[in-house]
């Protein structure tokens, strides 16, 4: 099979799909792996590396796009990729489909196969794929939220941890999986006073047992919601519901009410957000203004950290990568029914639930896809 790695070109992405020791392997394998020059410089792996590993390079994106049969990457094809998709072939990727009608429809017009990182679920719940960057996500909404409560950025001009006579920040954490988590560590770490909400009450125990005592747990509601929201000094959403729209938890209303110079980073807005007032933006111009309070929305908040977050996503898809190299994509999910939950559109149609509820569209069943 012809595996191709091309650089990523969405505004302020660092990252790359594929290490070198990936390259490798599918060589090993018999495969021909396609990467686009410098495809990897934004995470500190030059094209040597590439080179030394097997690899061929090419000069653009669309040779690669245009010789592949699997395309290998971190984020979703932008419009000026799609004229370079065919059909049949197989896009490995983040793609977020309930958010982005106009992607759905693009995939769905070139009929190619797309199998979205964020979907593939083992039998246990867990989502490889996402976690990773749901760590870094974590982590850096807490480093974002906090120079964002600098007075120069707009903020109430806070410390995040506080100092011995002044009372630290109040973080809201909306949601207690791995974003809020890590967000949680790293908020508590600093000093503030933390509170995770959740639906989950074997969640809240479990994080009541491992967080420090300036950590706080509370059965999510709308009026604990609404109550926390008026208190926070910076508030993250962490929601999550696998490959679907994230729920608008925190309205407009909410929003209002907050202090102005308040922060709010929705880490969910790459899957529309869990707060009303937040839309999608970039790493050039990552906050806007409502109600007086400041709004981080950045969609590939990890593509920052290019080299930590290469590493960590690239050392869990790689297994995926050389399973739908040697077998095929049909084949690979039918042995692998964590790769098949990956499947979102193929064949024209569309074959994740959640996708197809939030978009109001059809939905064909995944085994009906690799049956044949």
């Amino acid at each position: 099979m012809i595996i191709g790695i091309p650089k990523e070109i969405k505004t302020s992405e660092y990252r790359v799909s594929m290490l070198p020791v990936g390259v490798e392997q599918l060589v090993q394998a018999g495969h021909t792996v396609f990467v686009e020059v410098d495809a990897g410089v934004g995470s500190g792996i030059p094209n040597e590396d590439y080179l030394a590993a097997g690899a061929e390079l090419l000069e653009t994106s669309h040779e690669v796009f245009d010789a592949a049969h699997l395309i290998v990457k971190v984020k979703e094809p932008i419009p000026e990729e799609y004229d370079h998709l065919h059909k049949g072939q197989v896009l490995f990727t983040y793609f977020h489909f309930a958010a982005n009608a106009d992607l759905t429809h693009a995939m769905l017009n070139r009929n190619v196969v797309c199998v979205a990182y964020e979907t593939i679920q083992t039998a246990d719940g867990e989502l490889p794929l996402l976690t990773p960057m749901s760590e870094v996500a974590g982590k850096m909404a807490i480093q974002e939220g906090a120079k964002y409560l600098e007075k120069p950025m707009m903020g109430r001009g806070i410390l995040l941890g506080g100092v011995p006579g002044v009372a630290p920040a109040k973080v809201l954490i909306v949601g207690g999986g791995v974003v809020g988590t890590n967000a949680a560590k790293v908020a508590a770490g600093l000093g503030a006073e933390v509170t995770i909400l959740d639906v989950n009450l074997s969640r809240l125990r479990y994080l009541d047992d491992i967080m420090p005592p300036n950590v706080v747990t509370l059965m999510s509601d709308p009026h604990t919601i609404r109550e926390k929201v008026m208190e926070a000094d910076l508030l993250i959403g962490a929601v999550l519901i696998p490959g679907g729209r994230a729920p608008h938890l925190i309205t407009d209303e909410m929003v209002s009410t907050m202090k102005p110079g308040a922060v709010i980073v929705d880490v969910a807005v790459d899957q529309g957000g869990c707060v009303e007032t937040t839309h999608p933006t970039t790493h050039q111009t990552p906050t806007f203004i409502k109600h007086g309070v400041v709004h981080y929305c950045v969609t590939n908040m990890p593509g920052a950290v290019g080299r930590t977050s290469t590493y960590a996503l690239a050392n869990v898809t790689r297994p995926y990568v050389i399973a739908l190299a040697n077998n095929g994509w049909k084949h690979a999910m039918r042995e692998d029914s964590a790769l098949a939950k990956g499947l979102n559109i193929a064949d024209g149609k569309i074959c994740f639930q959640a996708v197809a509820e939030a978009l109001g569209m059809a939905y064909c069943p995944t085994n009906k896809i690799i049956s044949d």
